[in-house]
C-alpha cells in the first residue's frame, strides 16, 4: 500500500477522534455555561432574626454550584420585574426571617417566615411588643404605598354633630406615631393594576399603651396611616424605650383647614328676630314691625 495511501487514512481516524471527542465534550461545556448563568437570591447585607424582608434587602447573584432545594433560585433569561421576578417576590417579600443571615449569604425557603404562617408574629415582635389590627379607611396612605418593615403615624379624623360651629366641626389629630408596619391584609397586596389599592387592615406593632389608645381611636372616628421617611425612622426612639411620643402633634380643626369656614359667622340676633308686633290702642290695633 503506498505511503500516502496510509498517511491520508491515518489523517481521516485521527481528524474522526478529533470530532467524537468535541461532540461528546460539548453537551457537558454547555451546561456547565448554563450553570454558570443560574442566580441564587442572597442578602445585601447583614439581616437579624425578625426584619422583614424588602426588596433593597435582597438581590440576584450568579451560582455555579450544585442547586439545593432550600435556594430560590432562577435563571438569567427569566423575566424580571424590578430586582425580583414575580414568583421570588411572592416568596421572600414581607417575609420575616427566622435566624440571622449574612451578607452575601443566600436567603433559603426554610429561613423565612410568611405573614399567613401560624409562628409569624412570633417571629417578628420586638421583646415585649404587641400586634394589633387596625381598618384603614381610603382617607389614609395607600398601602401600594406601605411595605411590611415602614414606620407610619395613626392619624384619627372625627366629625362632630349635635350643631358645633362650623370651623369646628371636624378634626384631624395624630395619635401614635412611628409604628412599624408588619403585614397589609393579603387581599391588598395582589390588589389588580388600576385598583384603588386601599387596605382594610393593617397590621401594626405597639406597646400595650399605644395598643389601648389605637383602641379608642377606632371608636371615635376614621383611621389612616402616613408613612415615615427612612431617616425619620431610624431617628425615632426604640419602640419599647417608653420614651416615645404619643398624640405629641397639635389637633388640626377644620377652621385651620379652611379659613373660609371663619368668614360663616351666625347672624346677630337683631337681625334675626324680625317679627310683626300688634300694638293694642283703645279699640284699634296696629301692626308694627320689629327693628
Amino acid at each position: 500500500m503506498p505511503a500516502k495511501t496510509v498517511l491520508a487514512a491515518l489523517f481521516l481516524l485521527s481528524l474522526g477522534a478529533v470530532v467524537l471527542v468535541c461532540l461528546d465534550a460539548l453537551p457537558q461545556r454547555v451546561s456547565a455555561d448554563a450553570a454558570a448563568t443560574d442566580e441564587i437570591l442572597v442578602a445585601t447585607a447583614a439581616l437579624s432574626s425578625g426584619s422583614l424582608l424588602r426588596d433593597k434587602d435582597v438581590t440576584w447573584q450568579r451560582y455555579a454550584g450544585k442547586p439545593e432545594s432550600s435556594q430560590i433560585r432562577r435563571s438569567s433569561g427569566s423575566t424580571v420585574d424590578g430586582d425580583l421576578d414575580q414568583q421570588a417576590r411572592g416568596e421572600v417579600l414581607g417575609a420575616a426571617l427566622r435566624e440571622n443571615v449574612a451578607s452575601g449569604e443566600p436567603v433559603r425557603r426554610n429561613a423565612i417566615v410568611k405573614p399567613r404562617d401560624r409562628d409569624f408574629l412570633q417571629t417578628v415582635l420586638s421583646p415585649g411588643a404587641r400586634a394589633i389590627a387596625i381598618p384603614v379607611t381610603t382617607g389614609g396612605a395607600s398601602t401600594s404605598l406601605l411595605s411590611p418593615g415602614d414606620h407610619v403615624d395613626v392619624i384619627l379624623t372625627q366629625t362632630f354633630k349635635n350643631d358645633p360651629p362650623l370651623t369646628r366641626r371636624s378634626v384631624s389629630e395624630t395619635v401614635v406615631e412611628g409604628l412599624r408596619v408588619l403585614a397589609i391584609d393579603a387581599a391588598d397586596i395582589k390588589s389588580t393594576p388600576g385598583s384603588s389599592g386601599f387596605g382594610r387592615t393593617v397590621t401594626l406593632e405597639v406597646t400595650s399603651q399605644q395598643a389601648e389608645r389605637i383602641n379608642v381611636a377606632t371608636e371615635l372616628g376614621k383611621l389612616s396611616l402616613v408613612l415615615r421617611s427612612n431617616s425619620a425612622s431610624r431617628a425615632s426612639p426604640s419602640l419599647m424605650s417608653g420614651s416615645l411620643k404619643i398624640g405629641s402633634v397639635a389637633p388640626v380643626w377644620a377652621g385651620d383647614v379652611s379659613p373660609a369656614l371663619s368668614e360663616e359667622r351666625p347672624q346677630k340676633a337683631s337681625d334675626a328676630i324680625r317679627q310683626a308686633v300688634d300694638v293694642i290702642r283703645g279699640t284699634k290695633s296696629v301692626a308694627v314691625k320689629g327693628q
